[in-house]
């Protein structure tokens, strides 16, 4: 019997699955488990199941003699040193799919609410500001027929085209492998509405920035559901705040949280959603079934259901 350190209390069912095969610790408080304790844990474990605010970087994984399986909860992976990982035989997993649909949705939500400023108008309703209809205020942006431009068209980037279908949208993308496109700077120019599902890599990281922002029309709106440093946070507060660009509506950070005096907090035209894309009940289970499914053969030394290296 191994024994698996899961660094949050994870929702559904499936952990009981875990705890009648493996000893099984879970960190339960809100926040992740500081690093000195993600080592100490990860010194006696076997395996792992982490999350995205848990770096394991080479020097965790030296303090981790045991190891032999880490099970992602995300899509992504870049919180883990996958060729530190590989090169110690341990098997890394993911959980796509499952919460392609939840992504999606919010995506969209955070547009609409972005182009009929939804925020603004809610706000003036509480603090008293409704005072008749009025033909002017607050005037939003029109999404039907608009133009979106998807950067990365993988699983949640397609269901986000999708979506824009039924408003009768014409959809950019960018080029992938698998696929032609549009260069990113022409979908920068055509579009009204920017929406990123890249992965973040080397040569995303600051994909947008100031030179790219500056390619936007005046009135168009990014959205990010992807990851906070594909951003430049810093070019983007300031193309908000001089009008470079119509909008923002952030799902993702750099840091997350937004520390309280961050200056991007400050910005006009922007939300920004605790990143909350995969978070409906529905999705959260099925991913906690993928990363038990992922831990529990790892530790038998099989291929994962969802490896992702090699």
């Amino acid at each position: 019997m191994a024994l698996c350190f899961v660094t949050r209390q994870l929702p559904g069912p499936a952990l009981d699955q875990l705890r009648a095969a493996h000893d099984v610790e879970v960190w339960t408080e809100r926040l992740p488990p500081p690093p000195a304790e993600l080592r100490a844990r990860g010194a006696r474990a076997d395996g792992l199941l982490t999350l995205l605010s848990d770096r394991v970087d080479a020097e965790l994984l030296d303090h981790c003699p045991r190891l032999k399986a880490i099970s992602n909860y995300a899509v992504g992976y870049d919180n883990i040193d996958l060729e530190a990982a590989t090169s110690r035989g341990i098997r890394v997993g993911n959980t796509p799919e499952v919460l392609t649909d939840a992504t999606a949705d919010l995506a969209f939500a955070l547009l609409l609410a972005a182009a009929r400023m939804l925020p603004q108008a809610i706000e003036s309703v509480r603090v008293g500001d409704w005072l008749t209809w009025e033909p002017g205020h607050p005037l939003g942006h029109e999404v039907h027929g608009a133009t979106l431009g998807i950067v990365g068209l993988g699983r949640i980037g397609r269901a986000v085209a999708q979506r824009a279908q039924g408003f009768e949208m014409t959809v950019l993308h960018t080029r992938t492998s698998m696929s032609t496109g549009e260069p990113l700077e022409l979908l920068l120019e055509q579009s009204d509405f920017v929406s990123l599902h890249c992965p973040l890599t080397p040569q995303t990281h600051h994909l947008i920035d100031r030179a790219a922002l500056a390619q936007m029309r005046p009135n168009a709106i990014l959205i990010n559901t992807a990851r906070g440093q594909i951003v430049d946070h810093a070019a983007l507060r300031e193309a908000l705040t001089d009008g470079t660009i119509g909008g923002a509506a952030l799902d993702v950070t750099d840091p997350e949280p937004l520390p309280a005096g961050h200056p991007l907090r400050s910005a006009p035209n922007l939300i920004v959603t605790p990143h909350i894309g995969s978070a409906t009940r529905v999705a959260r289970e099925r991913m906690t079934q993928l990363a038990v499914d992922n831990l529990l053969a790892g530790l038998e030394d099989r291929q994962m259901p969802h490896q992702v290296n090699r």
